[in-house]
């Protein structure tokens, strides 16, 4: 496009020049004709970003790794001017999200729709837009940006997979003393029967019992044992084992040609995490978070969908950038567990010294039991046999997940 214009400014001059010198009217309409096609083109290209009206559809703003993120786009003109066509260029971070489009004519009243798939492959919060208009004149010669500085915001979940069980230890589940309180809630603890009382539903009957003594008996229940399950996520900078392709990958942003999970104990402590979580909560158990991902994250313990949401948002943004050991982490946030709880540290750490600070929780009545993304499966010159000796010497319950492992049957298998 600059080496058009160039052209026809050479030829004004050279047919200014030419005229001046030989005085043929010729020569001048030429540079008269070839000016005056320049200036309707740049009024053409100036004129061409107005009147249209652009349209961007998300259907919504979270989405999960592996899932198919949706968006659709419209543009119309509003104007009097022709469109011969629109560029649309989208200046979003998501990976593989490829908005970029180019519009062909436009007709007025008409909308021109197209709409965009993908799929994510990286958990994160990224930016939607913003968005770039570029149009231009029918003769190619110049070429006018519009910027559209609307943003908005796209969160993606980790990976989780489906888990039928996670068998905690002997002595983990109860995780509280029964509370002997009668409630007007259907508990897993019958503790009696009483008479019908009109506004019992009917679920609270008890049938044996109302057939034996021919009137209607229906269950009493005492409140749940207090269950809190925490899970503590290591996202220290030490524990950080992964491949230098992955760290390319997530530094450029650049989304993988074929979906795997990226060779990094990062990317494992996330999904093994958020599958934990998502499996409990939905088992109807007490779950809290707590991490520092590089900055310190707390999620009191709660149950519900909207417990799982604020858990997985933690994990969506979290990176191996904290400058505390898992000791230290342990230690500050210990104040954080009652007595009975059971906490899930899922680490990478070959750094044995959390292991004393968890000995001081089970003397305190507080139940660890370790979620370990082996870092020898990650790289080779790495020697994981001390650490999990030294867990088999303290008595603290182990699931090991290694590089390329079935996640789910990892963490279904007893702990060791």
């Amino acid at each position: 496009m600059p080496g058009r214009r160039n052209a026809l400014y050479l030829l004004i001059i050279i047919s200014l020049l030419t005229g001046l010198f030989t005085g043929r009217a010729e020569l001048f309409n030429i540079a008269y004709v070839t000016s005056a096609v320049m200036c309707l083109s740049f009024a053409w290209t100036w004129l061409s970003l107005r009147g249209i009206g652009l349209r961007r559809t998300t259907r919504t703003r979270r989405s999960q790794v592996g899932r198919v993120f949706q968006e659709s786009f419209g543009i119309r003109k509003t104007g009097l001017l022709p469109k011969l066509w629109l560029e649309i260029r989208d200046h979003s971070d998501l990976p593989g999200h490829q908005a970029s489009h180019v519009a062909p004519s436009l007709v007025s009243g008409k909308e021109y729709t197209w709409e965009v798939n993908t799929i994510c492959a990286l958990r994160g919060d990224f930016q939607l837009g913003p968005i770039t208009v570029v149009s231009g004149d029918p003769f190619g010669l110049f070429r006018s940006p519009r910027r559209i500085g609307a943003t908005d915001r796209l969160i993606v979940y980790p990976m989780t997979v489906e888990l039928n069980r996670v068998e905690l230890p002997m002595g983990f589940l109860s995780g509280g003393d029964a509370q002997r309180q009668l409630t007007h809630q259907v508990t897993t603890n019958a503790s009696s029967i009483r008479d019908y009382v009109p506004g019992d539903s009917i679920n609270r009957i008890h049938w044996r019992s109302t057939a034996r003594t021919g009137d209607i008996m229906v269950k009493e229940f005492e409140l749940d044992p207090l269950v809190d399950i925490w899970l503590f996520s290591d996202f220290s900078a030490g524990s950080l084992v992964e491949d230098p392709a992955a760290q390319r990958m997530r530094q450029s942003g650049i989304a993988p040609s074929t979906f795997r999970i990226p060779p990094s104990t990062e990317e494992y402590g996330a999904i093994i995490a958020a599958s934990l979580a998502k499996h409990f909560i939905d088992d109807e158990r007490v779950v809290g978070y707590a991490a520092y991902a590089p900055y310190r994250q707390i999620v009191q313990p709660d149950r519900g969908n909207r417990q799982l949401t604020h858990i997985l948002q933690a994990l969506a943004v979290a990176r191996s950038a904290s400058s505390h050991t898992l000791r230290e982490m342990l230690s500050l946030e210990t104040h954080q567990f009652t007595r009975g709880t059971t906490v899930m540290i899922v680490t990478s750490s070959l750094d044995m010294d959390w292991i004393t600070e968890a000995q001081v929780m089970i003397r305190r009545g507080i139940r660890p039991l370790c979620v370990f993304v082996d870092p020898q499966s990650f790289n080779a010159r790495l020697d994981s046999s001390e650490l999990r000796g030294m867990l088999q010497l303290a008595k603290i319950p182990t699931l090991v997940v290694r590089k390329d492992d079935d996640i789910a049957a990892a963490l279904e298998q007893r702990p060791i």
